[in-house]
């Protein structure tokens, strides 16, 4: 019994440092970790650069063998400590460590392996639970359903946008021609996008007066078509904060994340974390 207690409490005490903020040794394992983190993606950006990877290639190799080690005691360790482990492997962050870890092991297969630099640069996600951002889901939650709610006038709105490229795309393909740089009607629906999008990369060009006075009437458009989404989303998102004025439907647990959908909870339905500690 006493090395069953023993092995309980020894798992209990790793819970709270590794998935607990609120202790001394829980803010300095966070501590550590953002560290770890974000020397990690410095080495990623240095190494993505020829001058320093030439020079210091070695330490690099080295550096990043040491990061891999230290995420994949702590991701074993997160496993260790709760009573279920599946769990946390499938939650999004339990995704998000394994994909980030498993980068440098893929050498031993792969010669290739610059390819998975994009999954190193994950742990920089993880950034998001060590501060405690979650505490935002509730307001990202409402812009969602912002973004839900309005999605029928933007795509009516993207829909009638790519209408008026294809017959502006058009027109200027007429006007100016394989002369001067519009080749064929989809090099000039491209031409059209980027202009009516305030892109502007230059490429192309017109060079005929009509084609120059269409060129500033799409220009002026385009600032229209900056505001219409901006607009849509915005008045939907205003109103979904009018809506949930009186209720806590949007308001997340600053623990977990976890949305609280009753006004009058004092602990999250999901962790028990105390709500409102202030």
């Amino acid at each position: 019994m006493s090395t069953g207690k023993k092995n309980r409490d020894w798992r209990e005490v790793l819970h709270e440092v590794i998935y607990g903020t609120h202790t001394p040794a829980g803010k300095l394992f966070d501590i550590i970790l953002l560290i770890v983190i974000l020397y990690s993606i410095i080495i990623v950006m240095l190494e993505s650069v020829p001058r320093f990877d030439n020079r210091f290639h070695d330490f690099f190799n080295i550096s990043e063998w040491i990061v891999t080690i230290l995420f994949s005691i702590e991701y074993i360790l997160r496993l260790v400590c709760i009573k279920r482990p599946l769990k946390y492997v499938f939650s999004f962050f339990g995704i998000i460590d394994l994909l980030s870890t498993i980068p440098k092991y893929l050498t031993f297969f792969f010669v290739q392996s610059q390819y998975f630099t994009a999954f190193r640069a994950l742990r920089l996600l993880r950034v998001f639970r060590i501060l405690k951002l979650v505490r935002f889901v509730g307001e990202s939650n409402n812009l969602a359903r912002a973004l839900m709610a309005s999605k029928t006038k933007i795509f009516v709105f993207v829909f009638f946008v790519l209408i008026v490229s294809v017959l502006l795309g058009t027109i200027m393909y007429l006007v100016e021609g394989p002369t001067h740089g519009f080749n064929s009607i989809p090099h000039s629906i491209y031409w059209t996008i980027v202009t009516l999008t305030t892109v502007g990369y230059g490429d192309i060009s017109p060079q005929t007066p009509l084609g120059q006075f269409i060129a500033t009437f799409i220009m002026i458009i385009g600032y229209g078509i900056i505001a219409v989404p901006t607009g849509i989303v915005s008045a939907e998102y205003a109103t979904t904060w009018k809506n949930e004025k009186h209720t806590d439907k949007g308001r997340a647990c600053p623990n977990c994340g976890a949305e609280i959908h009753r006004s009058d909870a004092d602990y999250c339905r999901k962790c028990g974390h105390k709500l409102n500690e202030e």
